[in-house]
């Protein structure tokens, strides 16, 4: 891994892999080929650590650099030669040596030293500099392609053929036709939706659906469907496709209008646009039928939706939101071993921030969860000043909290400061309850001083005194730590409704909604004391937001260890539940709940696949508590779940987990990868009799949270059984 880009050497020509070697283009060519350029004159890299034996823990590393194959075969270093360099650090290793060059072939190796010994010398791997080099600039891969056939061709009548991909991707079509005369016309439809055997031609809202006439000539011919930009999705705020790839449009139905002839499922081919995802990285199976639907359609959501190579809102705008990137960032991080886009996606934020103010801080949070999983600190160290800006602190007024309602908002200083030039306003939810029929903040009082932003703020302010500390601004740092503790003080004084244990909507508001309190439980603002309260009140109001909510109400259900609640939200199978777009027939995860929740949503949005996160994250337990998973949680909340098999990718390799649960015993097998450490607990489901930890019975302790304690385990595979009385 160089730069967090998995696969450098690849090579792909209008977004196919090609077998051509890197090292076997000659230089004008390069232009023909699409590969992830290497954009930092100083990059970092990354490797997993082989597993020599249980507890295995790098000492050493040794990393050479040379520009051409036989120095580098022969690991002579001649570019960088970083010696054997005591140290553990496996991810985000800088590279130590004289500036790369642009439009450059190098190759790199790394040997390391572990615990059990020396291990060969890594295959040489090789990467291309881009034409252009900052000192830091963030890499990604380019969108790629895949070839689709149909999983079902049906003839409906003698001049109409009907054809099911089984599931919608972003894509082009292209079909094979044969025809006895030149001008003859027939029709092509292309759709997300089926009605009756045929291809819905009046969708809900903005459901794509496109019918296009096709001149056929004499004899056998392939024939591009070229698909018409949309005025929505290729505006000036819009991802545009790459010039190397044709449009694409959500589609999984084709149907074939007056053509007679037979047509075969190798006839119409469907190209698939894709940022490179391994399908087979991660894996999550249960006992619950329903848990595992909602996970297969979040997983895939997750790769359909990445044809743009930066997280966006959907086909309707196609439109990088932070809301939207902060679930698809978390829920790519742990569905592949992909980094870079979610960097990418990040750093594109912070010049192009959107309108919400929740969503403004968001960044920060964003920029965090980036360094967690890479444990690479340099994009919070190139921007620093701008996520410091995004914590909105200038609008902080004389009570602790924030308010756009401030006229300072419209300040050119301020617009300048958090580069959005826009009209910012609070939303809490999306949609708003007063701006569509069916809105999904729980009609929330908008007020000066809103809840749920000065949570956001809070949390936005604390990760940024860890930043601090992380780029040695010490006394920054320290006067963050105090500003947090005067708005904690600041937030809980005037919010919170001690009497009935819940915290209003805002300042001058009595009114109580699910959001003012699942995200300042999400965000870390309830006291300890209170929390069972704020509970009580979230069990009581159900699923009243947004797909987008679910995300923070997810983590604030789990984070407060109510494993039991959080399969119940996962596998409700109501009208407002993940499991209803899987009814539905939906293949990508949808914007609302349901089309009724709002009248023109898309059919293929990743803010609705929060599941795909919170199931490895708290279902199987699987979390950073060190960057780069130096060292790790492995803490399930298996709830009634009898069964869970997962594999949950890390930085650092593959973490599997195999559990087994039922009345007499509960039974954790864990793969843990070299290089790392991980925490270990199991959920207290019954009265414990006694803990094996491979094998042996040790001490049995209870922690304050009522779960059970296994302590710190090193690699390899281990097994924990906990005996119910």
């Amino acid at each position: 891994m160089i730069d967090l880009v998995n696969d450098a050497s690849a090579l792909y020509s209008e977004g196919y892999r090609v077998d051509a070697k890197m090292h076997k283009v000659s230089h004008r060519d390069f232009d023909a080929y699409q590969y992830a350029a290497i954009r930092s004159s100083r990059p970092t890299f990354g490797w997993i650590v082989p597993d020599m034996g249980a507890g295995t823990m790098q000492t050493t590393y040794h990393i050479v650099v040379d520009e051409n194959r036989t120095d580098a075969l022969s690991h002579r270093g001649k570019v960088w030669n970083s010696g054997e360099v005591e140290s553990s650090s496996s991810v985000a290793v800088e590279y130590g040596g004289e500036d790369l060059q642009p439009s450059k072939l190098y190759y790199w190796s790394v040997r390391v030293d572990t615990n059990y010994g020396q291990s060969a010398w890594s295959t040489v791997q090789v990467f291309r500099t881009a034409n252009e080099l900052q000192p830091y600039a963030v890499s990604y891969r380019p969108q790629v392609r895949e070839r689709d056939l149909p999983v079902e061709v049906r003839r409906t009548d003698e001049r109409t053929t009907f054809i099911d991909f089984g599931r919608a991707s972003f894509a082009s079509l292209e079909l094979t036709l044969d025809s006895d005369e030149d001008g003859k016309t027939i029709h092509v439809a292309i759709g997300e939706d089926a009605k009756d055997g045929r291809v819905n031609d009046k969708p809900h809202g903005t459901v794509r659906y496109y019918r296009y006439p096709l001149t056929l000539r004499k004899g056998r011919h392939t024939y591009p469907i070229i698909l018409e930009k949309d005025k929505r999705n290729t505006g000036p705020q819009a991802v545009l496709v790459p010039d190397y790839l044709d449009e694409i449009a959500p589609m999984r139905y084709c149907q074939i209008e007056g053509y007679e002839g037979e047509i075969k499922a190798e006839d119409v081919v469907r190209h698939t646009t894709i940022y490179p995802f391994d399908m087979e990285a991660a894996h999550f199976e249960s006992d619950n039928a329903t848990l595992n639907a909602v996970w297969d359609l979040c997983r895939y959501t997750i790769k359909a939706t990445s044809a743009l190579g930066i997280y966006i809102d959907g086909d309707r705008e196609r439109i990088p939101y932070e809301a939207d990137a902060i679930i698809n960032q978390l829920s790519h991080y742990t569905t592949d071993r992909e980094y870079a886009m979610g960097r990418r996606s990040s750093e594109y934020l912070l010049e192009h921030p959107t309108w919400p103010t929740e969503w403004i801080l968001q960044a920060l949070i964003i920029a965090w969860n980036d360094y967690l999983y890479t444990g690479d600190r340099r994009s919070i160290e190139a921007n620093y000043d701008i996520l410091k800006a995004r914590t909105l602190q200038s609008l902080r007024r004389e009570n602790g909290l924030i308010s756009t309602t401030d006229d300072r908002v419209q300040s050119d200083e301020f617009k300048s400061s958090i580069r959005f030039y826009g009209n910012m306003r609070d939303i809490v939810d999306w949609p708003r309850c007063g701006d569509w029929p069916h809105g999904e903040d729980d009609h929330y009082h908008l007020t000066d001083y809103n809840t749920v932003v000065n949570a956001f703020h809070y949390r936005a302010l604390e990760i940024l005194q860890q930043m601090a500390l992380l780029t040695n601004r010490t006394a920054e740092a320290e006067a963050l730590q105090k500003e947090c503790q005067t708005l904690r003080e600041a937030f809980n004084e005037l919010l919170f409704d001690a009497e009935n244990g819940v915290y209003r909507d805002g300042v001058d508001s009595d009114h109580v909604t699910l959001h003012s309190n699942l995200f300042p439980l999400a965000l870390g603002l309830v006291d300890k004391v209170y929390q069972d309260d704020v509970m009580d009140y979230i069990r009581s109001r159900g699923l009243v937001c947004s797909v987008y909510a679910a995300q923070f109400l997810m983590d604030a259900v789990y984070g407060a260890g109510d494993g039991d609640y959080g399969l119940h939200l996962l596998t409700k199978e109501d009208e407002r539940s993940w499991y209803n777009m899987v009814r539905h027939g939906a293949t990508m995860t949808y914007e609302a709940w349901d089309d009724k929740f709002k009248n023109n949503q898309d059919w293929n949005h990743a803010w609705g696949a929060a599941p795909a996160n919170v199931i490895p994250r708290y279902v199987v337990g699987v979390r950073p508590l060190e960057p780069g998973f130096a060292r790790m949680l492995i803490s399930p909340q298996t709830s009634t779940l009898k069964s869970v098999e997962a594999v949950v990718p890390t930085i650092r390799g593959s973490v599997e987990v195999d559990i087994q649960s039922s009345s007499e015993k509960y039974v954790m097998r864990v793969k843990i990868p070299a290089n790392t450490v991980a925490e270990v607990d199991l959920p207290m489901l019954l009265e414990a009799e006694e803990l094996l930890v491979d094998g042996e019975s040790v001490p049995l302790i209870i922690t304050e949270n009522h779960r059970i304690e296994c302590g710190e385990m090193g690699s390899g595979e281990h097994t924990f059984e906990v005996r119910w009385k």
